[in-house]
């Protein structure tokens, strides 16, 4: 009888830990999943300048070479449901919207050169299933 109780016991303990370990994990990625996107939703409805978009612009690249995110034929990040991030950048100047490809494989040196001083606001944010920024759009605010 004893050794039944005990054998019960232990495996409601394992069971308990199991939940326990899942329950921490999962606390765990709900953290960072806030912190990344802390970085991209401090921008959001705020002017900031060119040079501080390419440091956006940096950080999504960074994060899509980080988790493996495929290209299309044209260089273009394909986006996926659970951590791709595509930032578009809406130029007054010429009236055309880029993606952060472009202007990343263009030369950021040169976007800095040009637009380092221009103010840029964040005006939207999407998120994907997993509750993680997925796209970001900026517009240029001043010439």
């Amino acid at each position: 009888m004893k050794k039944t109780i005990l054998f019960i016991l232990c495996i409601v303990i394992i069971i308990l830990s199991i939940f326990w370990v899942k329950y921490v994990n999962y606390q765990a990625e709900q953290r960072a999943i806030k912190e990344e996107n802390l970085a991209y939703e401090t921008y959001l409805n705020k002017e900031i300048t060119g040079r501080e978009l390419t440091t956006a612009i940096n950080r999504a690249v960074n994060n899509n070479e980080t988790h493996s995110i495929t290209k299309d034929e044209q260089g273009f990040y394909i986006q996926n449901e659970l951590n791709s991030i595509e930032i578009e950048i809406k130029i007054i100047d010429n009236d055309t919207t880029y993606k952060m490809e472009t202007i990343y494989n263009g030369g950021m040196e040169t976007f800095i050169q040009y637009y380092s001083e221009i103010y840029f606001a964040c005006t939207k944010i999407d998120y994907n299933d997993t509750g993680r920024v997925s796209y970001v759009v900026f517009e240029q605010k001043t010439t």
